[in-house]
């Protein structure tokens, strides 16, 4: 039982996800969560519009993943993954090859989003080191791009309108293109691409790699792109010799409509990294997946084996757990849950759209965003809905939902029909 001593001593002592530590923000204590609901300490239901940071994908306590766990631990919570190896590895990484684009084929089981762009960057430059251009220690990066909050990911997420411009001078210095305009719609801007191209190619022998969101791009503003220009830098890239990555962190794993969102541009990067669904929200684990042409390169760079290898890497109970969430994901109905998620986001969020408060709409797959046009006061927000029974978390002008795949009609109507009051009720001026 939670008591006012345990939430005293929380508030002083423990320090939350972008929180002061002279003003924390008030924090909900949790005392269970089963299916789309968090259940509070005081008893008080909350449908959950955020999938615990998009990740909890078929919501919690789900049955499968309980006895995948269950069976795992009493076997082994985990060993090292130096010089041993375990089933649970194996058969993952057998199904993110068998998921993935196909030359995708060697796969690097790490702790944490962030931890696979850094593996991702990492390998970037070991490949040129194999190739003889050790002085390829740059990255080419999109504005508005948001990759994690380690130093090589920071150095790659938009240092000017991003969370990260506070650490701008302490960060490696990179280059960055201009972002594409939001919406799908719309003709490609063609001058916007042969800018990509110019830039690149005035910088391609300093450049280890290119990084991207493709399609979706998250935390540096929930911005939808059109797949076409994932496409146009593929072709870039290949016409300049340059790797590619994609951070399919955020979108991996049906949340765009699409297994990944590069099957929506129907191209392949030469490195991936996957995390925040794979485990359905119940382990921190991520993964990078590069082309074999990457992995043989790297280890003829001077080292001969690619540097990183995290302690918890390959975590069995991880493992165990994430193979257990994709083998639900792919035997399930995910994609009409997803196109009945993007209804209900269209019906309840639409009617904000020209509301004196908002910029704008934006909706694809499992993603509804309505987007302020002033930073929402969090405090005063996240009260006003948890009284309506549901959590949703808004982070400076964004204020968005991408609920678990299992959501009912009956839930996603009161996401949206509390977001909605939000927006008419709270003094926004």
């Amino acid at each position: 039982m939670m008591t006012s001593d345990d939430l005293e001593f929380d508030r002083q002592h423990l320090w939350h996800p972008y929180t002061s530590a002279l003003a924390p923000l008030p924090c909900y204590p949790v005392a269970s969560a089963s299916g789309c609901e968090i259940i509070l300490a005081d008893g008080h239901h909350l449908i959950d519009g955020m999938a615990s940071w998009w990740s909890v994908i078929h919501g919690y306590s789900h049955p499968d993943l309980n006895k995948a766990a269950h069976i795992q631990i009493e076997e082994m919570s985990h060993v090292m993954f130096g010089g041993l190896t375990h089933l649970p590895a194996i058969r993952l990484g057998q199904k993110l090859v068998e998921m993935t684009p196909a030359p995708l084929e060697k796969v690097f089981l790490a702790d944490s989003g962030s931890v696979s762009v850094e593996v991702a960057l990492k390998q970037a430059l070991q490949y040129w080191q194999g190739r003889g251009e050790s002085g390829r220690t740059r990255f080419a990066a999109l504005e508005f791009g948001y990759h994690g909050d380690t130093f090589g990911a920071m150095s790659v997420t938009d240092p000017n309108n991003g969370m990260h411009r506070l650490f701008k001078g302490f960060l490696a210095q990179n280059l960055f293109l201009p972002a594409p305009p939001i919406g799908n719609d719309e003709p490609l801007d063609q001058a916007l691409i042969e800018t990509w191209r110019q830039q690149l190619q005035a910088a391609r022998h300093e450049l280890a790699a290119v990084i991207i969101e493709p399609v979706v791009q998250g935390a540096g503003g929930m911005r939808f792109y059109h797949p076409g220009y994932v496409r146009a830098l593929r072709e870039i890239c290949d016409e300049l010799d340059l790797l590619l990555i994609f951070d399919e962190i955020a979108t991996g794993f049906g949340r765009t409509g699409h297994l990944f969102a590069a099957d929506m541009a129907g191209v392949c990067p030469d490195i991936m990294t996957v995390g925040k669904a794979l485990t359905g929200g119940y382990m921190t684990m991520a993964a990078t997946l590069c082309t074999r042409d990457v992995a043989e390169t790297v280890c003829r760079s001077e080292a001969g084996v690619f540097m990183h290898g995290p302690t918890f890497m390959a975590n069995p109970l991880a493992c165990s757990v994430a193979l257990a969430s994709l083998d639900l994901l792919t035997t399930s109905p995910w994609q009409s849950r997803i196109e009945n998620i993007g209804r209900g986001l269209r019906d309840g969020l639409l009617p904000l759209r020209g509301h004196d408060a908002v910029a704008d709409i934006r909706i694809l797959g499992g993603i509804g965003v309505v987007a302020m046009k002033a930073p929402l006061p969090v405090a005063e927000v996240q009260k006003i809905l948890v009284q309506e029974g549901v959590w949703i978390r808004p982070f400076g002008k964004l204020f968005y939902v991408m609920p678990p795949y299992i959501i009912s009609d009956e839930q996603l109507d009161r996401l949206t029909a509390a977001m909605r009051k939000v927006v008419h009720s709270l003094p926004l001026s």
